[in-house]
């Protein structure tokens, strides 16, 4: 379907553009089945809102697990997708202070950025400069503050210490490695072999995750184990990060796969890691760690965040910081990015331009 965003007609149909093109996430299932453009109509700013013109929305595997309902916060169906956006105010509801129209923001509403104009509450509004590309912008959003919180507030890694990125490919992966890096850290950085040139372009030695004896194989580069395990795996991948942290280690845990869990099982995929993390806490208490522990993290708005964003965002203007853009699609296409990440197809982010 291709449309119009201006006044007139959706081309080759004669019928009105629609007020506000967005995408709807109808139910569980295929991307190809359950996710259409439609029109939500334009919205206006409540009372402590904003609405924004949408530049760019950036696509994650939240809304994979939403998609099979496996989220354990999903909406309701249908709602309209989109974890993290960036755009330019173009209304200020009553109430609002601080922000004007023509404002450039970011915002992390959770759901609701696949469309053109989305209102958003103030509270949660982040500043972006002028400069910046808008789907690089975009991507620093949910996952760039994620990896730099994981990596300058949680893990307690240090310049010259080892720390194993799962995922380094991907869009938290890609910046994960970045930051990691630039912090002076020896990365090793798990991926699919085809991806390996990729992950030894952001500096990282790769190693595939399908390895047999996956600790023994990171012993093998790291012999007194590393300073700090990112994962996003979850299960049995828990018990190989703790297996090959060094004493004093972290483990951080910030996402869970959903491969093999049956559509609705929301809450499923995230037990183990609950499960470990009180196991590890209480061993912990006990002193039977080593030193070790294990955190779970969630990216959630507020001045640490913001502090944050701005941070990387000096760092992408000089240039220290390069997204990997998977590729840049309208809002008409959003369905071909959910299934590359499904099919672990991307390297780096898929962004929705509107």
């Amino acid at each position: 379907m291709t449309v119009t965003t201006g006044a007139g007609a959706t081309a080759g149909t004669g019928r009105p553009a629609p007020a506000n093109p967005s995408v709807t996430m109808t139910g569980s299932g295929e991307p190809e089945q359950c996710v259409e453009l439609t029109d939500a109509g334009r919205p206006s700013a409540g009372r402590g809102k904003v609405v924004v013109e949408v530049e760019a929305a950036g696509v994650s595997f939240a809304e994979v697990q939403m998609l099979q309902h496996l989220h354990p916060f999903p909406p309701r169906f249908p709602f309209v997708p989109g974890y993290d956006l960036v755009g330019r105010i173009t209304e200020v509801g009553e109430g609002v202070t601080g922000w004007r129209a023509g404002d450039r923001v970011a915002a992390m509403p959770r759901y609701g950025a696949w469309q053109r104009h989305v209102e958003v509450p103030a509270k949660v509004l982040a500043p972006v400069p002028d400069g910046l590309d808008a789907a690089e912008a975009v991507s620093l959003v949910t996952n760039g503050v994620t990896a730099w919180q994981m990596v300058h507030r949680l893990s307690g890694a240090r310049p010259g210490d080892t720390v194993l990125v799962h995922g380094a490919s991907g869009g938290v992966g890609t910046l994960l490695t970045q930051i990691a890096v630039h912090h002076g850290l020896r990365v090793i950085g798990t991926a699919s072999p085809a991806k390996h040139d990729a992950v030894r372009a952001l500096g990282a030695e790769p190693l595939d995750y399908r390895t047999p004896d996956f600790p023994s194989a990171v012993r093998a580069l790291a012999p007194e184990g590393v300073a700090a395990v990112f994962d996003h795996i979850g299960g049995k991948g828990l018990d190989d990060g703790w297996a090959v942290l060094a004493p004093g280690g972290t483990l951080v845990s910030f996402d869970s796969s959903v491969a093999g869990y049956e559509p609705g099982q929301w809450f499923r995929p995230h037990v183990p890691a609950l499960r470990r993390t009180l196991t590890h806490a209480l061993a912990r208490l006990f002193g039977r760690t080593g030193g070790r522990r294990m955190r779970m993290y969630y990216v959630k708005p507020g001045k640490d965040f913001d502090a944050d964003l701005g941070a990387m965002y000096e760092l992408l203007a000089r240039g220290v910081l390069r997204p990997e853009i998977a590729g840049r699609l309208p809002l008409g296409e959003s369905a071909a990015a959910l299934r590359a990440l499904l099919d672990g197809r991307a390297v780096g982010k898929y962004v929705l331009v509107p």
